[in-house]
């Protein structure tokens, strides 16, 4: 009360039970004057027993309890005074002189004392110690926090710097995270104890802000990314030997187990550590890692709720970095795989250089492949299975091949992508099958895919694509253009929209890029600088420009999974095809055996391969005469085949038979399929053409 304002003094009931308030009661009972100083004070409390009442009373109330925001609790204070709003169950931080490295919180309500007339005598102050109840929402506060920032991705390392990140400065000044290092390839953690010999990394590490507030630069025992054992016998190494935290209340100087390992015990001492608790980071009796936490200013050891706490946020990132280094194991096996069943290199043809991009490179479902065909043509092929993973790179494998068988019978584009629906319509049947428990059972299955076929003889390239693939054409003057591949429902969906080809002319001398998806950092209306970049640099080895078409694709945001094939074309050599119409006559046999063999002398083809293909143009000149309708063309290729062709205009299917000693005819497709490697039959709009193809190329 101030001065000027005497009272009267209470008597009777209401002074005894002011005087048992103020000596008796465990909840603290402070009465401050106008001024804010302590005028008198319950000294029954535990926070007020070792302070003597003359150190209070008379000092104003932010100078006397060891408040640790001194300010602000003076600021709320007089706002009470000034407005006679009263401050109920406000939380305040404070130390205490018997414990001064010790935090303890406190609960206050303040009111306003006032005359019945409303004159301001000054405050009551009412405080409850609830330092118990803060600790534990602290504590629930950090493995909320744990639950919520640690594990979030499916990497080791970044798992460990989120766990540093939650814990500093609210559990500890320092914290330290070492895992084994095979965890990072993707290897099976090893039993407990964890033999002497077991390596780990240092994963993370992280120290709190010092007094001025910024951050402490705290020494390290050894470098982020250092790899070693731990010597022992430490803490460290008997928590990773019998799975159990250690604490220490004190890291003396001369604990005998620092003389075991000197360079942690340097960073200690340098850091002002005083107290540290050490956890394994364990799943299934296994050993992952160690998380250690030390404190380095005035605060008490880590006592066992703070051990309890450890437990439980190790338990839950150790699930985190298991769950990671399976991702990892399951990445490094796809994308091993995934390798295993991509050509080693792209086929060689010298009309035509191929180089892919994949991105991701690793992810286990993106393929691409370039097909030798009939006729000197190349099949070129991006995808790419929607996923990652092992799965997904098992079924891309399962594409691939029925990609190239079906490449193999010479079908279009349009008809090949439809029988390649069918196959993955059909896995996606059989995936459905799988028990519900399985996560596959609950992954749909589908896939992007573009096909092209390029003939460096007609110079034309035919295009089909499941999903939104893109094709982009650099002409050899300079010029850019984007082709308009018709977009098809993804490979296994249930869409039964048939798949639509496009047929365009291709210069020679031009670049192509084939993608399965979309590229908007190369195609888009507003920016093409990226196109501009690829045109001028046009004649640049192919490897250049694919990386100039990767960071294109990089400056995106986020750009998705896609597989691109960069295509150079080139003049087929001209000197290395023969082309002869044919007249519709029995006499045409011989006058084909005579082109051929005089073209096959100028190519230096050996005479006994020679012979062979003069028997090959015979029958099949001989069926198309007999069995086709004109006009009649004959073409002899020397490219990675000697290839010969007869064209018919009837669409009738050859058949092979195999004659009987009495028939007179129905040999000569078994005398082809003995004399050549391969054989078949290609449709075109106008009948269709027989092809053989022999050996290595001649000269």
């Amino acid at each position: 009360m101030a001065d000027s304002e005497p009272t009267a003094p209470l008597d009777g009931p209401g002074a005894a039970m002011l005087d048992a308030l103020f000596s008796q009661s465990l909840v603290g009972l402070h009465l401050l004057d106008t001024d804010l100083r302590v005028v008198r004070v319950n000294t029954a409390t535990p926070a007020m027993r070792d302070v003597p009442v003359e150190d209070v009373v008379g000092r104003r109330v932010d100078q006397v309890y060891g408040l640790l925001d001194a300010d602000e609790v003076l600021a709320l204070v007089r706002g009470v005074l000034d407005s006679g709003v009263p401050l109920v169950a406000h939380v305040v931080r404070a130390h205490r002189r018997s414990r001064p490295g010790h935090q303890h919180f406190h609960e206050i309500s303040v009111f306003r004392l006032e005359t019945p007339s409303g004159d301001v005598l000054g405050l009551a102050v009412a405080v409850v110690e609830v330092t118990e109840r803060e600790e534990s929402r602290a504590r629930e506060v950090v493995l909320e926090m744990t639950r919520e920032h640690v594990g979030r991705t499916l990497d080791v390392l970044e798992t460990c710097q989120e766990l540093v990140d939650v814990l500093v400065p609210r559990v500890a000044d320092i914290a330290v995270v070492e895992v084994v290092d095979a965890l990072l390839r993707g290897d099976h953690p090893p039993l407990a104890p964890l033999p002497r010999d077991v390596p780990l990394r240092r994963a993370a590490f992280r120290a709190g802000t010092d007094d001025s507030g910024t951050d402490a630069d705290a020494p390290q025992a050894h470098p982020l990314g250092d790899v070693r054992a731990l010597p022992g016998p430490t803490p460290y190494t008997q928590a990773l030997s019998d799975l159990r935290p250690r604490a220490v209340a004190s890291l003396d100087e001369d604990l005998p187990w620092l003389a075991a390992d000197p360079a942690r015990a340097r960073a200690i001492r340098a850091a002002g550590a005083h107290t540290l608790i050490t956890a394994p980071l364990t799943v299934r009796d296994t050993v992952l890692g160690l998380i250690s936490l030390y404190r380095t200013r005035q605060s008490d050891p880590y006592d066992e709720d703070d051990v309890s706490l450890l437990l439980q946020v190790a338990d839950h990132t150790a699930l985190s970095i298991d769950n990671a280094r399976r991702y990892t194991r399951e990445h490094t096996i796809a994308a091993t795989v995934q390798r295993q069943l991509l050509p080693r290199r792209p086929s060689s043809h010298p009309a035509l250089e191929t180089t892919p991009l994949l991105l991701p490179p690793d992810s286990g479902g993106q393929w691409y492949d370039t097909i030798p065909l009939s006729g000197a043509r190349t099949g070129l092929a991006v995808g790419g299975v929607v996923g990652r993973g092992l799965h997904a790179a098992a079924v891309m494998g399962q594409l691939r091949t029925v990609v190239r068988s079906l490449a193999a019978f010479d079908v279009e584009p349009d008809e090949l992508l439809a029988r390649l629906n069918d196959t993955a319509t059909f896995l996606a049947a059989e995936r459905a099958t799988l028990p519900t428990a399985d996560p596959l059972h609950r992954q749909a299955l589908a896939a992007r895919f573009a096909y092209a076929v390029y003939d460096p003889l007609t110079l034309t390239c035919t295009v089909a694509g499941a999903g939104s693939p893109s094709l982009v054409v650099v002409h050899a003057d300079g010029g850019t253009e984007v082709r308009n591949v018709p977009a098809g429902s993804l490979l296994g969906s249930e869409d039964k929209t048939p798949f639509a080809a496009t047929a365009f002319t291709v210069p020679e001398d031009s670049l192509l890029i084939l993608s399965d998806t979309p590229l908007p950092a190369l195609v888009a209306s507003g920016d093409a600088d990226a196109l501009r970049r690829l045109a001028e640099r046009r004649g640049r080895p192919l490897e250049d420009l694919r990386d100039d078409v990767l960071y294109a694709l990089a400056g995106t945001a986020e750009p998705g999974p896609t597989a691109l094939l960069l295509i150079r074309t080139h003049p087929f050599p001209a000197d290395r095809v023969g082309v002869w119409p044919l007249p519709d006559t029995p006499t045409v046999v011989a006058t084909a055996r005579r082109l051929v063999r005089d073209r096959l002398a100028d190519w230096g083809v050996e005479r006994e391969t020679a012979h062979d293909t003069e028997l090959i143009v015979s029958e099949l000149v001989t069926n198309a005469v007999r069995y086709g309708s004109p006009p009649l063309e004959l073409r002899v290729i020397n490219d990675r085949a000697l290839t010969c062709e007869v064209r018919d205009g009837s669409a009738s299917t050859p058949r092979l038979r195999h004659a009987s000693v009495v028939d007179e005819g129905g040999r000569g497709l078994f005398i082809v399929a003995q004399l050549a490697q391969a054989w078949g039959t290609r449709y075109t709009p106008e009948g269709k053409i027989i092809w053989t193809e022999q050996g290595p190329p001649p000269g």
